[in-house]
């Protein structure tokens, strides 16, 4: 229960005892720089002053349920299950939406690439050397129990995830040099003097965890006890493997701080678990689920056609996304002795008939992926500049000559689903790695057959791999699928115990130390990361440190597109398709604000649900 007087009590003498603590600070040195924002390159939309983000409203009444299904995953959540509630370190799958019960020092903008403004911080100051960033906590920030939240949190919580966090998190921190706490409202953060251009950005969006709840327990241990948080939300009823609730936080310290104010509208929040894709469609049609984030072309083309689409009380939209597109596709892992030989990787992507693919399958409702840094200014067009070239000289000796021609790019066929051009040329390729036909079956110069195991937990992407898998067996490569349980899948992922497996990772406006974590050679014997081709390059290590260090947008831009030169000559996975728009479908009890925000479709962060629609449909 919310007891007003008693929490508007504590923030006044908790604010009183700060100002008496930061009078006895040093003064502020005249040269370090205080800012309420943060971003790459320095560049802020929002003002000191700001009242709100422009894409909310400010009148969205709070209320209603949100029930959905998990289609992004961080640190060790798992799609189709959970058993953990701690999703920050390597064991166990974690539950989704863990994320919304912990602050941060600092929260994005999405009418920006990489702008963050003042959530548990008000404000941070900069030395000139850009080493040490002060964070100036906000007296009033309290965790669920009341208790206060202090800079020592803070700092407990970035020392605990560089020690002991997922590899992801322990990775991006390798140069946070000490985080300690100066003061109650006062983080002292200090970087080595190899941090990369965007630690700043990552540390400010680290969540923050109670020093005193974590002091006698394991960090790194399964749990389903929930993490004391700070968050807008709060876990509530859940069900291992099922389904988990998110309670709003109804005395919620932050929600009127400019970066809150119109979202988190939602009562409850809940995340319905299903293992496979038609029985969570059909939890979609009998109302279970009320949002959905459609991904499958064919669904989107065919099964929209019941009852609540045709009575309008299910709607559908396809939003435009300014966003880099996702990089998916089928990866190598190159740790196997049969795809070390990248003419053996380009010969097999060879195998893969997109065009087919797309308009027997998907609808033709995809382009095919390219780029490593597809639908943006990153990718790689054309030959290289002068300035290109420059980044990738240093390399010369070790690179493929493809790499200062054009930027490779897979052919495209005659849509037949068997173009036995490329055929021909995938055998040519696997010829010259020494390879032999001994009758239907193509051995590898060592003598063994060459095989390929597809590893997957869900069988959705079966009809696409299984023509591609059919042009293998012509080759004499013996392509099988394996479906296992989520959990097996999860573990052989994190062992990188697969031959070929798919995968999407997000794609960044603003990419950096992330950028070591998908393709640096430390992840690649780091077992957990993400880079599960196993890519391990000299050359992308120090083109990922130039982009990590970057000090202009067009400098970024420059550097990325060398790096995606570098990898799309190596062959290291059968990329995919991608769209530049998101497929929404919700049933008809949800409300929006008039504009979206610029980099993304705004839904369901800042929607809010509208009892009088619901009435109106019998979903009330």
């Amino acid at each position: 229960m919310w007891h007003p007087t008693r929490r508007h009590v504590l923030a006044g003498s908790t604010a009183l005892l700060a100002g008496a603590r930061l009078a006895r600070l040093p003064a502020r040195a005249e040269a370090e720089e205080e800012t309420h924002g943060l971003s790459s390159f320095g560049d802020l939309k929002y003002g000191p002053d700001f009242p709100h983000f422009d894409y909310v409203n400010l009148q969205a009444p709070k209320g209603g349920t949100l029930v959905q299904q998990i289609k992004q995953a961080t640190g060790n959540q798992s799609f189709d299950t959970f058993n953990t509630l701690n999703i920050f370190v390597l064991r166990g799958d974690g539950a989704a939406g863990m994320g919304a019960t912990f602050d941060t020092l600092m929260s994005g903008s999405a009418d920006e690439p990489d702008a963050l403004y003042g959530l548990v911080a008000r404000s941070v100051r900069i030395s000139p050397d850009k080493l040490i960033y002060r964070f100036l906590l906000r007296p009033e920030a309290r965790f669920h129990d009341g208790s206060r939240l202090t800079a020592r949190d803070a700092a407990f919580s970035l020392n605990i995830l560089k020690k002991k966090g997922h590899p992801t998190f322990r990775a991006v921190l390798r140069e946070l040099a000490a985080a300690e706490a100066e003061a109650d409202d006062v983080l002292r953060v200090t970087f080595t003097p190899q941090r990369s251009r965007d630690l700043h950005l990552v540390v400010a969006g680290m969540p923050i965890f109670s020093e005193a709840y974590w002091k006698d327990r394991d960090f790194e241990a399964s749990t389903l006890e929930s993490p004391l948080g700070s968050g807008p939300y709060k876990v509530g009823r859940f069900e291992v493997g099922r389904f988990i609730e998110f309670d709003r936080v109804s005395d919620y310290w932050g929600h009127d701080l400019p970066v809150q104010v119109g979202q988190n509208n939602f009562d409850r929040v809940r995340w319905e678990y299903f293992r496979d894709r038609t029985v969570a469609f059909e939890a979609f049609k009998n109302g279970t689920l009320n949002y959905h984030e459609e991904y499958t072309s064919r669904f989107w083309a065919t099964n929209y056609d019941f009852p609540a689409v045709r009575e309008g009380k299910v709607k559908r939209d396809e939003i435009p996304n300014d966003m880099p597109a996702p990089i998916q596709g089928w990866y190598f892992n190159q740790r196997r002795e049969a795809f070390k030989d990248p003419r053996i990787r380009e010969a097999v992507g060879l195998a893969f008939d997109f065009e087919w693919v797309n308009q027997n399958i998907m609808y033709g409702a995809y382009r095919r992926t390219t780029s490593y840094f597809e639908n943006s200014e990153m990718k790689a067009v054309g030959p290289p500049s002068p300035e290109e070239i420059a980044l990738l000289e240093p390399f010369r000796s070790s690179l493929p000559p493809a790499v200062f021609g054009e930027p490779v790019t897979p052919p495209v066929s005659d849509g037949s689903g068997q173009d036995r051009k490329l055929l021909r040329r995938a055998d040519e390729l696997l010829r010259a790695a020494g390879c032999k036909r001994d009758g239907g079956i193509l051995r590898l110069p060592n003598g063994h057959p060459l095989e390929i195991e597809f590893l997957d937990s869900n069988p959705a992407l079966q009809p696409h791999t299984q023509p591609f898998q059919a042009n293998l067996k012509r080759l004499g490569i013996q392509a099988r699928s394996r479906l296992v349980d989520a959990a097996q899948y999860q573990r052989r992922m994190e062992e990188f115990d697969f031959d070929m497996a798919s995968r999407a990772l997000g794609g960044s406006l603003t990419p950096g130390d992330s950028l070591r974590v998908v393709f640096g050679s430390e992840a690649a014997r780091t077992p957990g990361s993400r880079n599960i081709a196993g890519i391990a390059d000299p050359a992308v290590d120090a083109l990922i440190e130039r982009i990590a260090n970057a000090k202009s947008r067009p400098d970024l831009n420059l550097a990325c597109r060398a790096l995606d030169r570098v990898l799309r000559a190596g062959h290291h996975w059968v990329p995919m398709w991608f769209k530049d728009t998101d497929w929404i479908a919700y049933w008809d009890v949800f409300a929006r604000p008039e504009r979206k925000p610029r980099y993304g479709s705004g839904a369901p962060g800042t929607w809010w649900f509208d009892a009088a629609k619901a009435q109106r449909i019998g979903r009330a």
